[in-house]
């Protein structure tokens, strides 16, 4: 496909949309800090896996909130009129839009915006459930309808979740109010279309597309594409599921060799977590060959600089990740940002996407990919 060029805002789209994105700890480093990540782990098994298991047919489907322990960076969205402003993860591996409501006295809710309904004049009730699960129970709550501003553009009638109970308390420590999802309406909780269907429904963006931006002065970019932030062209790659943002990976590579997802896998492109998640034998292999294990023995910050480029090989093409993109460095200590999971696909979270500027196209269903100017 060609490389979709740069809109300019013409007067019925008066807003390119960029939302800033705030870098901020997350949730797993939250309770480290506060000593609570043994004990909340040993409660909750937690494997990155389970946001992509399939979701039930029934309106009360499930999306674990537990999946969000290593989402870092977040945005704000105002909900209502007069607008009530909450502070959301753009994610891409999920396609709620929920917050919390007043209705919630959970010790989780008590210290994140909550919104009102009471509130807001452009408010609608339904009388549907929403339940979202995880470890300890159930985040119980309903859908409605209202206004909802992202930057510039102004969606109404958008249906959302808003919770009444957030069972455990160590959802007190996240950082973030709720989950903005951006994935396909096919694994909407509830059948609940999704922001960014209603903004493309409603002809509120220029093109059918939105673009992220991981790097210094980080934003989502709806319905255009920003080429002064990366290099070159972009390489366009088509979806092999409309349901999260997925892709056919052809293998890994490091040093010509094949370490990982040996005669191709599947991956997906994923906003909502910090990491690179990927089957364990393929992650085992690439700690090996750069001194790791699984994200518990630290590697030598010094030795990070001879560290080899690993390579991503997907639909014919080669893109690399240096070792300052997949080595974490954090509080003077340096370790893998690759963490094996159960599931057969693999993940590239943040630690690929501070790399790459990544287009999300909604109109060809493909996402394209360029390294950072």
């Amino acid at each position: 496909a060609e490389p979709v060029s740069m809109f300019c805002a013409s007067p019925s789209h008066p807003f390119l949309t960029r939302v800033p994105l705030k870098k901020g700890k997350t949730l797993r480093q939250c309770l480290k800090e506060h000593d609570l990540l043994e004990e909340f782990l040993k409660d909750h098994p937690y494997d990155p896996a389970s946001k992509y298991l399939p979701y039930s047919a029934n309106k009360f489907a499930s999306e674990p909130l537990i999946n969000y322990m290593d989402a870092a960076y977040y945005g704000t969205i105002s909900i209502g009129t007069p607008g009530q402003e909450f502070t959301v993860v753009f994610d891409t591996g999920s396609s709620n839009l929920w917050v919390p409501s007043v209705y919630c006295s959970s010790t989780a809710c008590s210290n994140h915006s909550r919104f009102n309904p009471a509130d807001s004049s452009t408010y609608h009730a339904t009388n549907q459930n929403l339940s979202i699960e995880y470890g300890s129970g159930s985040m119980t709550g309903f859908l409605a309808y209202d206004t909802v501003q992202v930057g510039g553009i102004v969606d109404t009638n958008q249906i959302f979740g808003l919770s009444v109970t957030e069972p455990g308390s160590v959802f007190y420590s996240a950082p973030f109010d709720g989950i903005l999802g951006l994935a396909f309406p096919s694994i909407s909780v509830s059948g609940a279309t999704p922001v960014f269907d209603n903004m493309m429904n409603k002809d509120l963006v220029p093109q059918d597309l939105f673009s992220v931006y991981l790097s210094s002065g980080s934003f989502v970019l709806f319905g255009s594409i920003d080429s002064s932030y990366y290099s070159g062209s972009l390489s366009w790659i088509p979806l092999s599921s409309e349901t999260y943002w997925q892709i056919a990976m052809d293998s890994i590579t490091i040093n010509g060799q094949t370490v990982a997802c040996s005669g191709g896998c599947q991956a997906i492109i994923d906003t909502g977590t910090s990491l690179l998640f990927g089957p364990s034998t393929g992650v085992s292999n690439i700690q090996s060959y750069i001194g790791g294990s699984d994200g518990s023995v630290r590697i030598s910050c010094s030795s990070v600089s001879s560290l080899p480029d690993i390579v991503f090989n997907i639909n014919g093409m080669e893109f690399p990740l240096p070792a300052s993109s997949y080595i974490l460095k954090q509080s003077g200590s340096c370790s893998s940002g690759f963490v094996s999971s159960a599931a057969d696909a693999w993940t590239l979270g943040d630690v690929f996407m501070h790399h790459y500027y990544i287009v999300f196209d909604r109109a060809n269903n493909q996402v394209g990919l360029a390294p950072l100017a």
